[in-house]
């Protein structure tokens, strides 16, 4: 759903002017303007095709900043420091607004049925299914890194006295959002691989579950339903495991069977510079977003290890050549694409092994102890990465585990398996082990302020009902 060459665009033209001393009253008669704009498919399918770009462009936001800084607190990217400015991670708060600006409008003619008799009832719900599924996947990044935040639904901006609506509220229009999507998404799209689909959705209102059934909220209660939402997904029998551990990555499984959505890339719109990931020895790569040295080399010996991370350049020259292990899960496009700064690799955003996942860690909570069906979900995704065979360094999980243990077991299965796709800050954050987790010269700069970003300083100054997150400046200190 993304191209950054598709903007809305609303053109007025007004003709002015006297011939020969006599008045001309002419009216334009096409006009496309706000209130007329939204009024085929086509137009609604391009505010959420902007909303997309908002989020994911070569060098910003999700496609480079969001691992440069954001995100970079986390025990598995190198530089991170924890000592967070009051203006962190700025871009990520205005890149959802702008996104959720592009995504109302198109709601809102939706439900004034600007589409009118010509468009059925079906593609006017697939439509609305889109936009308030796109809504809740923005909501949930901002809930989550923000705390309260302003739940807007109609067309308007921050810069007028909006305040921070209470988290639970803002869940509650997340769950109603994905709820409908749910309702009214196609289980496939038919030529439009790249659309969330109806197992996207339920796999997103699973994780919402989790994540209040987990902190802050702490509402236990979640932890069924969550199962119950992962499991409808397993049941559905569409997403599936690659069998392969070195093919998860590979361009042909991009759409599936693992992949259940991602911010898209193409040869007509490549993603950021894969020199972001590849060491100086590799296409003359940069190193930007490297694996933190100390979580990489306690990564446990398997065939996933090397699939998921650089250890050797093309010509095997170890690591110690360039200072460190890399990242490898974006560097599976071809080496003529690297060598010519190019990739078309996306950024997954949900995948089956998140789902399986999720199922375990509910499943035990409800249990309070790992059942079978929880055991054999970690083990599907644990077996794979073993290769299929036994492994010491890495063992399977058991139904003798305690809660706690197969718990933690889950938690670190979800680093290893889900790292670099955008998880591992919000699991460090849900579970409250964000300090626990870090190295000695991070965790001295880690406190409970840390699970919540700050709210952007511009922001608390043009809009005096704002208030700012514990722990951060706010403007006039």
């Amino acid at each position: 759903m993304k191209n950054k060459n598709l903007n809305i665009v609303a053109t007025l033209i007004l003709l002015l002017g006297c011939f020969a001393c006599a008045e001309l009253d002419e009216e334009p008669i096409d006009f496309v303007g706000p209130t007329n704009f939204f009024t085929t498919p086509g137009q609604v399918q391009s505010a959420f095709i902007g909303s997309m770009s908002r989020l994911y462009e070569p060098w910003t936001r999700y496609g480079n900043n969001a691992w440069g800084e954001a995100f970079r607190g986390t025990d598995q990217l190198a530089g991170g420091d924890l000592a967070f400015s009051a203006n962190h991670a700025i871009f990520m708060w205005q890149a959802h607004y702008q996104a959720i600006g592009d995504i109302n409008p198109a709601i809102q003619a939706l439900n004034e049925d600007k589409l009118g008799s010509e468009v059925s009832q079906e593609e006017k719900d697939q439509l609305m299914g889109l936009g308030r599924f796109l809504r809740a996947f923005n909501y949930f990044y901002l809930v989550r890194m923000y705390g309260d935040v302003p739940l807007i639904t109609e067309e308007t901006d921050l810069t007028g006295e909006v305040s921070r609506t209470p988290l639970l509220q803002v869940y509650d229009q997340i769950i109603s959002d994905l709820n409908f999507a749910i309702d009214h998404l196609p289980n496939q799209w038919d030529g439009a691989p790249g659309r969330p689909s109806k197992g996207v959705a339920k796999g997103f209102l699973a994780k919402v579950y989790l994540t209040m059934a987990t902190a802050p909220v702490n509402d236990i209660s979640y932890y069924a339903v969550a199962r119950d939402m992962a499991l409808d997904v397993m049941d559905d029998g569409i997403y599936q495991l690659v069998q392969d551990i070195d093919e998860v990555f590979n361009l042909e499984n991009r759409y599936g069977p693992e992949m259940m959505w991602s911010f898209n890339a193409t040869a007509d719109d490549p993603s950021t510079n894969p020199q972001i990931w590849l060491p100086e020895t590799m296409a003359n790569g940069w190193s930007d977003h490297r694996p933190q040295r100390e979580w990489a080399l306690a990564y446990p010996e398997q065939p996933r290890r090397s699939a998921y991370l650089l250890f050797e350049d093309w010509n095997g020259d170890g690591y110690e050549q360039w200072g460190g292990p890399n990242v490898k899960k974006y560097l599976y496009d071809t080496r003529q694409n690297h060598e010519q700064f190019r990739s078309i690799q996306g950024v997954p955003l949900l995948r089956y092994a998140d789902v399986l996942l999720m199922f375990a860690e509910a499943e035990n909570m409800v249990n309070n102890g790992p059942t079978q069906a929880a055991v054999d979900a970690v083990n599907s995704v644990i077996d794979r990465a073993n290769g299929y065979v036994d492994n010491p360094n890495h063992p399977r999980t058991t139904t003798s585990m305690s809660v706690g243990e197969f718990d933690a077991a889950v938690i670190a299965e979800r680093g290893y398996e889900l790292c670099f796709e955008l998880d591992r800050w919000f699991d460090l954050v849900r579970k409250r082990i964000l300090c626990d987790v870090q190295i000695p010269a991070i965790a001295v700069n880690c406190d409970d302020n840390d699970y919540l970003f700050p709210i952007p300083q511009a922001d608390l100054r043009l809009n005096s009902s704002l208030t700012q997150n514990p722990g951060y400046a706010v403007p006039g200190d």
